[in-house]
């Protein structure tokens, strides 16, 4: 029997366009043969939809567009994600289901049975788990059907990878127990840094333990803070890779059931390639589904804001990104070549409004003191306002132009609260929120802009010959310190021990972390590539007074 991986990117709660998308695949899938099609996890709603499915008129109109894809599918069977409607005895009110149609009949339902709330996930809030799990009998096929996390508990697997079981439960050993032709897992599995590689040594493991084909596919596309790469594929039941769609890309991929063969896309060729990739994906993505047709940012000749341009441009176009560069007395003729070297590289048009005559009014109206005074205090503060004035000249101009305000900070600014609020945070994006300083340096070779940019000392330029070595170490040190504390949970005893360094030095780092967070709560959604970013997967009290000690400690596992 021939299937088809139907590798589709929804937009959450636009039901008639997503199922437009799932009627514009079955029937290429129906062309090229395929009596099967197979779609991820939620895919007639898109994921997550969140709160979305708790409103009864919600679930019941996805139903009816399933129904109604299924019937203007005819003669080819469709397994797709959904949310059904749960018994009042669960205490929820939907299941997150797959559910099998053939001409607008439900022939086959699976709900999923773990529901993750560890990271961006909190599927118990909204979704009541599967009791049970049933083989789908059909067409003289035994299939297993696994929703997503419902793969993501084999013990024979995790505890090899120093990564604890978090469920009593394994769905694939209940099923594999009543036996099963092959595995099929419907997923909408975010992004991070090497998931790719991790979810096909995984599912490998899977079909090499009960010797039978596992079928994978994953949602595409970006949801708000989420990105999602598919790169369905079919493991053989060896273990060994048979097939595999597109990454960062809608696709349709068919293969045999039994031997599962297929076409074999490209994966990124590094981890580079593939941040470059998600970013762009993701902002492509965010920017159109919240309604914007293009994009404004402040162009400074950094390297931030280079970056941020360049995936903008790659996401949207040049003719759909403006960008604004704004000096002040402090900005250098080096900075004005570099922000006009980057615009002209990326064929966007760069419009420059000094905030000199803005800086020089908000000084004559500012409280007493302000514009003469040495304190420390009063310097942040004449440094804050150059950076509110030009988050103010760009707000302005998202109002005036319509175009969506893209951030330019990065998760090693951000981290240590070296950003400013109402300032160089005010926008609706934050394209590199999860990328540490490093990293972006990395990315900017990727885009092969100026090597000005990129030799440059990095620099805010708020203050006469100002760097950012001025207030903190050099990068390379304070991201291997922030992705030990923030993505691994190491203690600051275990991170200076590890580096090398002076656990005075660490413990003042993790100790403006976490004073910072304030600042990151209010900051624009950022796209989250690694394994732990700020925002929706790292929720932290506010207003809070412990600091973790200096301490010999180890690590929290670093949960999937």
């Amino acid at each position: 029997m021939k299937i088809a991986l139907a590798q589709i990117n929804p937009t959450v709660g636009a039901l008639e366009g997503n199922y437009r998308k799932i009627v514009e695949f079955a029937s290429r899938a129906r062309a090229q043969g395929a009596e099967l099609v197979i779609y991820p996890e939620m895919t007639i709603c898109g994921y997550p939809a969140r709160d979305l499915v708790e409103k009864p008129e919600f679930v019941s109109e996805s139903l009816a567009w399933l129904r109604r894809a299924s019937r203007d599918s005819p003669g080819v069977a469709l397994l797709c994600g959904c949310a059904t409607p749960a018994a009042a005895t669960t205490g929820k009110s939907v299941h997150n289901s797959a559910l099998a149609l053939l001409d607008g009949e439900v022939i086959f339902q699976q709900s999923k049975m773990l529901l993750p709330t560890y990271d961006v996930f909190d599927e118990l809030r909204n979704f009541a788990p599967a009791n049970q799990q049933r083989i789908w009998r059909w067409r003289g096929m035994r299939i297993a059907v696994t929703i997503c996390e419902d793969a993501w508990n084999d013990k024979n697997y995790w505890p090899k990878h120093q990564a604890r079981l978090l469920y009593a439960r394994d769905p694939v050993e209940e099923q594999m127990r009543s036996g099963a032709d092959f595995l099929i897992n419907i997923s909408a599995s975010p992004y991070s840094a090497g998931k790719i590689a991790l979810r096909q040594e995984m599912l490998g493991a899977i079909g090499r333990e009960y010797q039978v084909p596992v079928v994978f596919v994953n949602q595409v596309g970006g949801n708000d803070q989420l990105i999602f790469d598919g790169c369905s594929m079919v493991m053989g039941a060896d273990g060994t890779l048979r097939a595999r769609a597109a990454c960062f890309g809608e696709d349709l991929l068919v293969v045999e059931s039994d031997r599962g063969r297929g076409e074999i896309r490209p994966v990124p060729e590094s981890e580079t390639a593939a941040m470059a990739e998600a970013l762009v994906l993701g902002t492509r993505d965010y920017v159109v589904k919240c309604g914007f047709e293009h994009a404004v940012l402040g162009l400074s000749g950094g390297v931030d804001s280079a970056v941020t341009a360049a995936i903008a441009v790659e996401a949207l176009g040049a003719a759909n990104v403006r960008a604004v560069y704004m000096p002040s007395r402090y900005s250098s003729h080096e900075s004005e070549r570099d922000a006009r070297a980057v615009a002209q590289a990326l064929g966007i048009k760069l419009e420059t409004v000094p905030i000199e005559p803005l800086f020089e009014a908000a000084l004559a109206q500012a409280p007493a003191g302000l514009t003469n005074a040495r304190s420390h205090a009063a310097d942040v503060a004449r440094q804050n306002l150059q950076s509110r004035l030009r988050g103010l000249l760009l707000m302005a101009d998202s109002n005036v132009n319509g175009g969506l305000v893209l951030t330019t900070g990065n998760k090693s600014e951000l981290a240590m609260g070296y950003c400013t609020l109402y300032g160089d945070m005010a926008g609706g994006l934050a394209v590199i929120a999860d990328v540490l300083k490093t990293q972006v340096y990395a990315l900017a070779r990727r885009f092969h802009l100026p090597e000005a940019v990129i030799l440059k000392a990095p620099t805010a330029e708020l203050k006469p010959d100002q760097v950012d070595q001025d207030d903190l170490p050099p990068y390379d040190i304070l991201d291997a310190v922030i992705e030990r504390y923030v993505e691994r949970y190491r203690s600051p005893e275990a991170i200076a021990e590890e580096l090398n360094l002076a656990p005075e030095l660490v413990q003042s780092l993790v100790r403006r972390m976490d004073y910072s967070e304030y600042k990151r709560q209010q900051a624009a959604p950022g796209l989250k590539v690694s394994t732990k970013a700020f925002g929706l997967g790292r929720r932290l009290p506010i207003a809070q007074r412990y600091e973790a000690p200096l301490v010999p400690g180890g690590c929290l596992p670093t949960l999937r």
